[in-house]
């Protein structure tokens, strides 16, 4: 394994970079200044909001790309790079199916904002953990003033076993992902983390060879497949787990931040 040649990392946030409250570790980020200054990128991706995502890492967000809304949207500093979003008629379509998963919450995640209708305070408390801008609409339905980058479906008794079930049927044409224990995805096709990483890969003329990743969920499966340094978490779920090249420790073990100091020392160590 020769970490010396890495010029990009991508790291997903939840169960990955973010330990189980939610926090970044102070030692990510002298970890990140060193990259810098050896003149490797950085890219968040994650299923979050944009601006949830910027919220966390505030003290770097204008010195990285970050992939939003499991690659629907992807950002530098304020400059909107690419967007790939789901048309009105499929949006309506997908609401109509979202009615029949009992006991379940539907966000709207669009470029603005996200949506929700009123399913009470207990479920606010929690969902703005991942959505730093929202609106409590009376009807989704009715949003006509932003574009339509994802549906994310929430079902506190598990997205795997009582969302999937109901969902998979429409994985011919769009991206149903199981984002989360309690969270599905329904967005385009191409909106997956590994398409995202592989435009900027182009744009930057970077490799997979040079490129190492991060993560944790069926969410990041695509991204794996985008470098030959692809990392699955110890609390990976079995589909990352078995798809991705290596593994580290936990992400409350800083498990990114343990493979970004070797790969660090290997790069100082090829220098000399």
């Amino acid at each position: 394994m020769d970490l010396s040649q890495i010029k990009l990392v991508a790291t997903d946030m939840d169960g990955t970079l973010l330990n189980s409250r939610g926090e970044v570790s102070q030692s990510f980020y002298y970890l990140f200044d060193e990259l810098r200054a050896l003149g490797v990128t950085f890219v968040a991706a994650s299923g979050r909001q944009y601006y949830s995502i910027i919220d966390k890492l505030k003290p770097i967000k204008d010195d990285i790309f970050v992939i939003a809304e499991n690659g629907a949207l992807t950002m530098q500093q304020d400059k909107e790079l690419q967007t790939t979003v789901i048309d009105r008629e499929t949006y309506l379509e997908l609401l109509e199916i979202t009615k029949t998963l009992k006991g379940s919450q539907v966000i709207l995640c669009g470029r603005k904002k996200g949506y929700i209708e009123d399913y009470g305070q207990d479920f606010v408390d929690m969902f703005t953990e991942f959505y730093d801008r929202y609106e409590i609409v009376e009807d989704l339905a009715e949003v006509t003033d932003d574009v339509y980058l994802k549906i994310a479906i929430c079902n506190q008794k598990g997205s795997e076993k009582y969302l999937y079930p109901a969902l998979k049927h429409l994985e011919n044409r769009l991206k149903v992902k199981v984002s989360g224990e309690v969270w599905l995805d329904l967005s385009h096709n191409l909106a997956n983390k590994g398409y995202a990483l592989q435009q900027l890969q182009n744009a930057h003329n970077i490799l997979p060879e040079e490129t190492m990743v991060f993560g944790d969920y069926n969410n990041d499966l695509e991204m794996m497949s985008q470098a030959t340094y692809s990392f699955a978490m110890e609390n990976a779920h079995p589909n990352v787990k078995a798809v991705a090249n290596y593994t580290t420790k936990s992400n409350n073990e800083n498990g990114v931040e343990y493979m970004l100091h070797k790969m660090i020392e290997a790069k100082k160590t090829s220098v000399i």
